[in-house]
């Protein structure tokens, strides 16, 4: 009897234990499962808001910005430039024939690096960078992030109405006056813009904040009007998407071997080349631009040991700036787009005019020549000659 009864005891706490062991097993699974729903709750809600950033970052822009203004409109020349500006003697030429009143400069530089009479030849740079600058990398999100800085600053004068964006290496074409009346003639922002079909650099993990179908590629060099500027300067949202899945491909090393493989398999993504084009489309702004830039590249299509393959721009020396070739530059009255057959005429209100009115990457020495040639002003070469900053 008494082993029957301790049988019976025995299975009662076999029982109870295995109960018990259930009954934690369902709590923790339970748990679990409480915790995915709140942290998938939690992840909707912040794609939920990243889309409601998306989709009015424009109408906040132009409430925070909603200055008249009815005076005599500006140019803003904004620069994006390494360090200093080499070219400044043939800027500061450009900028001397200008009435003061119809342009300002803005400079994005290295951190700390001050523009005065130690490091620059033309009093119109002076103080005129950024002080709130940031480290920029080619090829990554920090570039972006230096346009947004310039169009910000600029921004602060209600007097900008157009913007232009510049490196370190462009040069104007034509005279101040004529570059002036040819941007504030046209009401349109020059975007070079078109689908990118050819290239893997859509990543499918920005949908569905950025849709592939308004992805666009087209050059860094911009110039826009003052509510396509806002809208960039003031976006945070999409430039988040971008800095998390628009990123350069590491180039090949030899030391990394077999793990080169699975690097290249990365999307190749330049956010500077897509960033701007993107956002505008998103924005449904691409009826309000000349789908085309103002600002000439010569590319050439180069091998190397890092690269498969690769386009590269082109760098004007003193021979390639004579008048037969920036005539030649100066003629150009369409742009063909492939992946979208379509050709770009050079238009401003349905009259043909020339596409480009800068022109990059010239050198010291071609720069020289476009001075001493007239096509900014006339300029006697060699006075700059001993002048080194």
């Amino acid at each position: 009897m008494k082993k029957n009864s301790a049988a019976a005891t025995a299975g009662m706490s076999v029982r109870n234990v295995l109960w018990l062991w259930w009954k934690l097993v369902v709590i923790v699974s339970l748990t679990l499962c409480v915790l995915a729903f709140l942290k998938l709750q939690s992840y909707s809600l912040s794609d939920s808001e990243l889309s409601s950033s998306i989709s009015t970052t424009s109408s906040i822009s132009r409430r925070s910005r909603a200055v008249e203004y009815s005076g005599n409109p500006k140019v803003a020349f904004l620069f994006l430039v390494r360090r200093n500006l080499p070219l400044d003697f043939l800027w500061g030429s450009f900028f001397e024939n200008a009435d003061t009143g119809n342009f300002s400069i803005y400079i994005h530089s290295e951190p700390g690096f001050v523009f005065d009479e130690s490091t620059t030849r033309s009093p119109f740079f002076y103080n005129r960078q950024l002080t709130n600058s940031t480290k920029v990398a080619w090829g990554e999100s920090s570039m972006i992030q230096a346009e947004k800085l310039l169009l910000g600053a600029a921004l602060d004068d209600a007097a900008n109405q157009r913007f232009v964006l510049l490196s370190d290496s462009c040069v104007p074409l034509y005279n101040f006056s004529y570059i002036y009346n040819y941007l504030m003639a046209s009401p349109r922002s020059f975007v070079d813009s078109f689908l990118d079909k050819k290239e893997a650099r859509y990543n499918p993990r920005m949908s569905p904040y950025i849709p592939m179908s308004k992805w666009r590629k087209g050059s860094q060099w911009i110039t826009l009007i003052r509510k396509h500027a806002e809208v960039v300067a003031d976006d945070d949202a999409v430039l988040r998407v971008f800095k998390m899945f628009c990123k350069r491909r590491p180039p090949l090393e030899a030391s990394k071997g077999k793990k080169n493989m699975k690097l290249q398999k990365q999307h190749n993504c330049i956010p500077d080349e897509h960033y701007v084009q993107t956002l505008l489309a998103m924005h449904g702004f691409e009826g309000e631009l000349e789908r085309r830039t103002i600002t000439y590249t010569e590319w050439n299509e180069s091998v190397t040991n890092m690269e498969k393959k690769g386009w590269h721009p082109i760098t004007f020396s003193y021979s390639d700036a004579g008048p037969v070739q920036i005539k030649r530059i100066k003629d150009i009255s369409n742009v063909y787009y492939e992946t979208e057959y379509r050709t770009e005429w050079c238009r401003v209100n349905s009259t043909l005019i020339p596409c480009f009115l800068f022109a990059r990457k010239f050198s010291r020495g071609a720069a020289m020549r476009l001075l001493s040639e007239g096509v900014v002003s006339q300029f006697d070469a060699s006075s700059i000659m001993n002048s080194t900053p």
